[in-house]
C-alpha cells in the first residue's frame, strides 16, 4: 500500500468519526446544546432559542455533508471512475460550505467569547468562501493542480469545529483559562494552525510529485 492510499485512508478514518460524533452529539446526546450553550453568557443580543437550534442543527447536517463530500472528491479511485460524480459532488461540496457560511454567520453574534470571537467566526468565513471561490475557479479554468491545492486548503476549513474545541480544552483544563477566553483563543488558533496545515499538505505533495517526475525522466 502506498503512502497516498495510507494518508487517504487515516483522512477518512478521522472524517468518518468526527462526521458521526459531530451527529450523535447534536441530534442524540444533547440535541438542546443545553452544555454549550451554558457557557454563553452577558450576549448583546436576545437569543432566540428555537430558531438558534434549528439554524444550528442545518450548520451541523450541511457541515458534515461537506466534510463527507470533500473527501470523496480527494479520492482518486472515485475520480478515475466517474469524473461527472466527481464533478456533481463538488457542487455539493461547494454548496454545502456556502450554506455552513451563511449559518455561521447568523450565530456568529452569539459566539462564545463576545465580540471578538464573532469577528473571528466572520473573518473565517469570508477567509472559507474566499479560497473556496479560487478553487472553484482554478477547475473552470483547467488548472487541475491549482484546482487540487486550493481544494486542500479549503477543506482543512472543514475541521474548524473539532480543532477550535481541542485548543479551547487544552487552554481551559490546561492552562486553566475561563472557557470563553480559551474559545476564543481556539477560533483564532483554529485558522492558524489549519492554513499552516493545509500549506504542508499541500508544498509537501508538491515535492513528493516534482520528485517523483524526476525520478521518470532520469
Amino acid at each position: 500500500m502506498n503512502k497516498r492510499k495510507i494518508w487517504f485512508r487515516l483522512l477518512a478514518a478521522v472524517s468518518s468519526a468526527f462526521i458521526i460524533y459531530a451527529l450523535v452529539k447534536n441530534f442524540i446526546i444533547d440535541p438542546d446544546a443545553a452544555a454549550f450553550l451554558g457557557y454563553k453568557t452577558g450576549l448583546k443580543r436576545e437569543l432566540k432559542l428555537p430558531q438558534w437550534l434549528n439554524v444550528m442543527y442545518v450548520h451541523v447536517v450541511f457541515a458534515c455533508l461537506a466534510m463527507a463530500a470533500g473527501l470523496l472528491n480527494f479520492s482518486n479511485r472515485i475520480f478515475e471512475k466517474s469524473r461527472k460524480f466527481h464533478r456533481i459532488n463538488g457542487y455539493i461540496y461547494l454548496l454545502s460550505v456556502l450554506i455552513v457560511i451563511l449559518t455561521s454567520g447568523y450565530m456568529a453574534p452569539y459566539a462564545t467569547g463576545g465580540k471578538i470571537s464573532s469577528m473571528g467566526f466572520n473573518a473565517l468565513n469570508i477567509l472559507w468562501m474566499i479560497i473556496t471561490t479560487i478553487a472553484f475557479v482554478q477547475i473552470k479554468r483547467k488548472q487541475i493542480v491549482k484546482h487540487r491545492n486550493w481544494m486542500i486548503r479549503s477543506y482543512a476549513f472543514c475541521f474548524t469545529n473539532m480543532m477550535i474545541h481541542l485548543i479551547t480544552t487544552l487552554f481551559h483544563y490546561g492552562f486553566n483559562m475561563s472557557y470563553p477566553s480559551s474559545y476564543t483563543v481556539g477560533i483564532y488558533g483554529a485558522i492558524a494552525l489549519l492554513l499552516i496545515i493545509a500549506e504542508i499538505v499541500v508544498r509537501t505533495i508538491d515535492r513528493f510529485q516534482g520528485n517523483a517526475g524526476t525520478a521518470r525522466q532520469a
